[in-house]
């Protein structure tokens, strides 16, 4: 037998059913200061020791956003 249930709610309805806290200011703030340092012009090497400190990231996630920003300033 199989039972299908369908709940209809919203992102924050199910966050606090679940009892997970709220992140919305943590990730506005993130946004925030990505959005600065863009219109700031910064180097890929800044935007890289950034991501580093602010992101668990593994050293493939690290060379995925490199190979990113050299496509996308022309480098290669």
């Amino acid at each position: 037998m199989k039972i299908t249930v369908d709940v209809d709610c919203t992102p924050e309805e199910a966050r606090r059913f679940l009892g997970l806290p709220d992140l919305t200011p943590v990730h506005d703030a993130y946004v925030e200061k990505m959005r600065a340092m863009v219109s700031d012009g910064v180097t890929p090497e800044m935007f890289g020791d950034v991501m580093k400190s602010w992101g668990p990231m593994s050293e493939a996630g690290m060379n995925l956003w490199r190979q990113m920003l050299e496509q996308m300033s022309g480098k290669r």
